[in-house]
C-alpha cells in the first residue's frame, strides 16, 4: 500500500491565480479541494503581495508534497508575460518554508496530457479534469487549469516511474 501524495497545481495570474489540490495513491488521483485568488488590489505591487499572502493560506491548509506550475510563454505582449511571471513568483515563494519539489510544465504539454492534443481548447481541458475527477456541475476556469496542471503532473509522475527516468523538471527550494 502506497502513501497519498498530495499534488498543488498553480495556473499563474495577476488578477486569478488557480489553485487545485489533488491526492495520488498509486495511479489514482482524487479531487481534494480547488478555488482562486482573485486579487482586488489597485497597485500591481499590492496584487503581488495578496497573491503571495493567501497562497501562503493554501500552503498551509492542504500540506502539498509536491508543486506542479504552468510555465509562462511570451506570444506577443512582453508586459504581459513579465506581469504573468512576477505572480507566477509570488505564488511560488510561498512553497519556500516549505521545502517542496516545484515541477514545471509547459501548457501545450499539459493539454497533450489530459487530451491527447496539445492544441486543445479550455473547454476540452476542462471536460476532461472534471471526468478525470469526477467533479460534476460548473469549475471555475482557473482553478480547473489548476487542476489540469496537478493532473498532468501526477501521470508524468507515473511515467517517470514506470520507464525510470528521473523528474528533470523538479527542484527541490
Amino acid at each position: 500500500m502506497t502513501t497519498p501524495l498530495t499534488i498543488l497545481g498553480i495556473d499563474p495570474g495577476s488578477q486569478a491565480t488557480g489553485f487545485g489540490v489533488v491526492t495520488m495513491e498509486g495511479q489514482r488521483l482524487t479531487y481534494v479541494a480547488s478555488g482562486c485568488v482573485r486579487t482586488r488590489g489597485e497597485s500591481f505591487n499590492a496584487r503581488l503581495q495578496e497573491i503571495f499572502e493567501q497562497m501562503g493560506v493554501v500552503f498551509e491548509q492542504y500540506a502539498p508534497d509536491e508543486v506542479a506550475v504552468e510555465r509562462v510563454f511570451m506570444h506577443r505582449n512582453a508586459d504581459s508575460a513579465l506581469k504573468l511571471g512576477h505572480a507566477r513568483a509570488a505564488a511560488l515563494c510561498a512553497s519556500f518554508g516549505h521545502d517542496l519539489p516545484i515541477h514545471e510544465y509547459a501548457a501545450r504539454e499539459i493539454k497533450q496530457t489530459l487530451t491527447g492534443t496539445g492544441a486543445a481548447d479550455k473547454a476540452q481541458v476542462q471536460t476532461m479534469v472534471k471526468r478525470l475527477l469526477a467533479i460534476e456541475g460548473r469549475l471555475q476556469s482557473d482553478a480547473g487549469d489548476a487542476l489540469a496542471v496537478a493532473i498532468c503532473h501526477g501521470h508524468m509522475r507515473t511515467m517517470r516511474s514506470l520507464t525510470g527516468t528521473a523528474a528533470a523538471a523538479g527542484r527541490r527550494r
